[in-house]
């Protein structure tokens, strides 16, 4: 029985996608952040050093990184090859290449977003708000910013070519770009971006995504 060590408006909610995509039983032990600080609950230590989630337990694996994890589980269970095109093919290096960009270069700005966002609404000395927030915005607006829409427009540009992101076919691919690409929908806003709106309603309605969601509660991104 694979188990999944799930947190609430997290990375995790990918793995139970996928488990639902491949039809597996598995297990969700669930953890909540911190109201305050967002961070997971020091319990997640016990599970892994690192106390982030998700970690996936399965037999003698104790296993982290969502990118890993879904590259795990779809070489170990996906026999019949439905979520990853086929090794040697263009479609196979475009869906590795997704698999690490999500969490190598999409997420970083849209982390960033959220850093300073909340940086604007910390509690603080009165006098140090006006300089708090004189920084937050030069930031967002020299440097966060534009690259969240560099990232942005690069993710639009490439589902022009294609309805997913590793080519015509649904791949594990698509469920690690969900993450990134859900954050900048409450972050940034995509109402300029046409076809990262029509991937998410494509994988909103899926079955499977759906049932994800029963398993793993609430998932806002609203952090």
């Amino acid at each position: 029985m694979i188990t999944v060590h799930h947190l609430n408006n997290s990375r995790s909610q990918r793995v139970l996608w996928l488990l639902e995509e491949l039809g597996l039983d598995y297990t969700v032990v669930r953890y909540q952040r911190d109201a305050k600080t967002l961070l997971a609950p020091p319990e997640l230590k016990k599970i892994h050093p690192l106390g982030k989630s998700p970690v996936v337990v399965d037999g003698e694996h104790v296993l982290a990184e969502s990118g890993a994890i879904l590259e795990y589980l779809v070489e170990r269970y996906d026999t019949a090859r439905r979520f990853a095109p086929s090794p040697g093919t263009a479609e196979h290096l475009r869906y590795r290449y997704w698999l690490h960009y999500a969490e190598g270069s999409a997420m970083p700005p849209m982390l960033l977003s959220l850093v300073f966002s909340r940086l604007k609404k910390a509690p603080m000395p009165f006098f140090a708000r006006p300089i708090a927030r004189g920084i937050a915005d030069k930031a967002m607006r020299t440097f966060v910013g534009p690259q969240v829409q560099l990232h942005l427009g690069y993710m639009e540009s490439e589902l022009g070519k294609a309805p997913w992101f590793a080519g015509d076919l649904f791949s594990a691919a698509d469920i690690q770009m969900s993450f990134p690409v859900e954050a900048a929908a409450v972050r940034a806003g995509l109402e300029a971006y046409p076809n990262l709106v029509g991937f998410l309603q494509r994988i909103h309605a899926r079955p499977a995504y759906q049932r994800a969601l029963e398993q793993g509660g609430p998932f806002d991104l609203l952090g």
